[in-house]
């Protein structure tokens, strides 16, 4: 083989296109064919950039609805952001819309946006049992299916305004004897108490920001009350608070 052959070889092997191959170039991204990644170019690298989950979405979801019983969001903007949340590809998407929340990264920190900081799945049932003691859930817990609560001359306390809220419903079975429950609720929490006996004790619900607010969560409450009582309730004021004659919690229909 001549060495002018060998060019010839050598021409021929890179001259086809790279179309011919199999091979879209970079140029052509948007070319039949080829999937279409609207602002591939400008995407963001990094963490921000990796695809979101169905758990990412939900928790997002979640952080919206609770923005919305607080009054931070209006009902149309919370129809709006839920629907990108539902649709949103990656992290960098989620974050724009919790961005002007308080507690959430900006669009170059993930933050709560992260796998590992999204709640555990919630529990089927709990069951609390209280006979002359104190029960209580507060903070950031997770909201089961269904809650067993029996209180013979105890107290137990279930605070909603931080709760991890996962789905629409939440079924309490409800035994109170000579003892207490207390519901801490919000905007955006409703409690069905009608399916409760009642003895010589009382259920008293109370919601004063109205029925304008997106629902979060409705609670069934069911079951029967003695000489206790049953109450549903939004958070009270502090004693400085009180004192600084601060407006009630929640006090304002949202």
């Amino acid at each position: 083989m001549t060495g002018g052959e060998a060019v010839s070889y050598s021409l021929s092997m890179a001259d086809p296109q790279p179309s011919d191959r199999g091979i879209v170039p970079a140029s052509d991204a948007g070319a039949p064919g080829m999937p279409d990644v609207p602002g591939a170019a400008d995407a963001p690298s990094g963490p921000n950039a990796l695809r979101a989950s169905h758990a990412d979405r939900d928790l997002v979801a979640e952080q919206l609805r609770v923005a919305a019983g607080d009054g931070r969001l209006s009902a149309e903007e919370l129809d709006e952001r839920l629907e990108l949340a539902l649709t949103a590809r990656t992290y960098a998407e989620l974050a724009t819309l919790v961005a002007d929340l308080p507690g959430a990264g900006t669009a170059g920190t993930l933050g709560s946006l992260s796998p590992v900081a999204a709640p555990s799945a919630p529990k089927d049932l709990i069951r609390l049992h209280c006979s002359s003691g104190q029960a209580e859930r507060r903070g950031r817990w997770v909201v089961p299916n269904r809650m067993d609560l029996k209180v013979s001359s105890g107290h137990i306390t279930l605070d909603f305004t931080e709760a991890v809220i996962m789905q629409r419903t939440l079924h309490i079975d409800a035994d109170v004897r000579s003892g207490h429950i207390t519901l801490i609720t919000k905007p955006g929490i409703v409690v069905d108490a009608d399916d409760v006996t009642v003895r010589s004790g009382h259920v008293k619900v109370r919601a004063p920001w109205g029925t304008n607010v997106p629902e979060l969560l409705r609670i069934d409450v069911a079951g029967k009350c003695g000489s206790g009582h049953i109450t549903a309730r939004p958070p009270r004021r502090s004693f400085w608070q009180w004192l600084r004659r601060a407006p009630r919690p929640y006090a304002i229909a949202a």
